[in-house]
């Protein structure tokens, strides 16, 4: 909780919580955790993307290694435990091997990734994604608002965009990744829970919706004759909400909207906004993308205005792994608190992670399921939990080997 605290002063802000990818924030975050994890036993490294890697060796005679990890980045105005506590668990867990001179049947890493949140290109999991192999060289290619390119970033914090593909994880398959994360939900708390066992992470899709009506005078353009693009949108936003509230497990959001020409005395002509749209089932999640965007068309047609949609982003649901998850829950009873099994609506470092290796989560409770935002909160004594529990995981996955 100490380190956290101490982490959320590396910030590119001084009044609140920002550390972008390749930042000094992100350079300042690294020297604190890389002395952290040389106290704790490991030999600390850092490849060309700028993740910071930690490797607890196992005994004499065993080369399987199991990962651990979480980010270390932020978004913006964040809260201080939505990837770091993750670090720190996996930190306290390796620092108790090793102040009891215990080496397990297997090596541990632990990773702290560069960047999940996207906050600085607008691509997210660009850590995970080198070490699993699956960076794509394009995006070196993006600028950030600055005009600072990716690969000149990643250059300037001492990496080589020309050698990214030497990330790979190339230690043959690893035993597993586990990943412990606040909830960012309310389910743990409204169970009375300390921590939880992750089943599946859900998938999203995004896109990007234009509406295209025509700017005219607000003062003398009658009300029948507009091709008000905002007003489009509105009704478009609310039927989003209308989709998703009528549909189980579905959620959908529009949190970005951009009006032109913008002035208080002209009907707007045109509206960028965003569309985030997530199911735990990859087939309704399509469904209801395609449904939510013909409705858009048929907006658009009624009001005689256009829309053009184009996909951002796109990711599937990945279940987490039955083995690891059933030595993740045997680790929680085990310590003697009940097991709950429940969805991830957020996307984390795991799912990228699961095309290298199996996966699992555990969730700590955080308070009011606030997060991505300075209110995030979790207590010590959840935290020791999920610090017993990760330690107990260790202990029963050495055990099977």
């Amino acid at each position: 909780m100490q380190r956290c605290e101490v982490l959320s002063r590396c910030s590119e802000e001084s009044d609140r919580l920002t550390r972008p990818f390749a930042s000094d924030a992100m350079r300042r975050a690294h020297k604190l955790v890389t002395k952290w994890m040389r106290d704790a036993g490991m030999a600390v490294r850092r490849d060309n993307v700028g993740n910071l890697i930690g490797r607890f060796e196992g005994a004499a005679g065993h080369d399987v290694t199991l990962l651990l990890g979480s980010h270390l980045d932020s978004v913006r105005d964040a809260g201080k435990y939505d990837g770091p506590l993750g670090v720190m668990v996996g930190l306290e867990a390796v620092q108790r091997l090793h102040n009891r001179k215990l080496r397990l049947p297997f090596a541990i890493e632990l990773v702290a990734f560069a960047d999940e949140e996207g906050l600085r290109y607008g691509t997210s999991y660009l850590g995970s994604r080198a070490l699993a192999g699956a960076f794509d060289p394009k995006d070196l290619d993006l600028a950030d608002a600055q005009g600072v390119t990716m690969a000149n970033a990643v250059s300037t914090f001492g990496g080589n965009p020309e050698r990214l593909a030497e990330d790979r994880w190339s230690g043959g398959r690893p035993l597993g990744y586990c990943e412990v994360h606040i909830e960012q939900g309310p389910v743990l708390e409204a169970r009375g829970l300390p921590v939880g066992v992750v089943s599946t992470i859900t998938g999203f899709s995004r896109s990007s919706l234009t509406f295209t009506g025509k700017a005219a005078h607000a003062g003398t353009m009658p009300m029948d004759r507009r091709q008000d693009a905002l007003a489009a949108a509105a009704e478009f936003v609310l039927a989003v909400e209308a989709e998703a509230r009528a549909t189980d497990g579905l959620v959908a959001t529009v949190g970005q909207l951009a009006v032109s020409p913008g002035a208080v005395n002209v009907v707007p002509g045109g509206v960028v906004l965003s569309l985030d749209v997530r199911h735990s089932v990859d087939v309704v999640r399509v469904e209801h993308v395609r449904r939510l965007l013909q409705g858009a068309q048929d907006i658009a047609t009624r009001r005689g205005l256009s829309v053009h949609s184009q996909p951002v982003d796109e990711e599937d649901s990945v279940a987490c792994s039955p083995r690891l998850t059933s030595v993740l829950a045997r680790a929680v009873r085990d310590l003697g608190h009940p097991t709950l099994e429940l969805p991830s609506g957020a996307g984390h470092d795991a799912v990228v992670m699961s095309r290298l290796t199996d996966v699992a989560m555990l969730f700590v409770r955080c308070k009011g399921g606030i997060s991505h935002h300075p209110a995030e909160s979790v207590t010590e004594d959840d935290v020791a939990v999920a610090i017993d529990v990760l330690s107990k995981f260790l202990e029963l996955l050495a055990s099977d080997q």
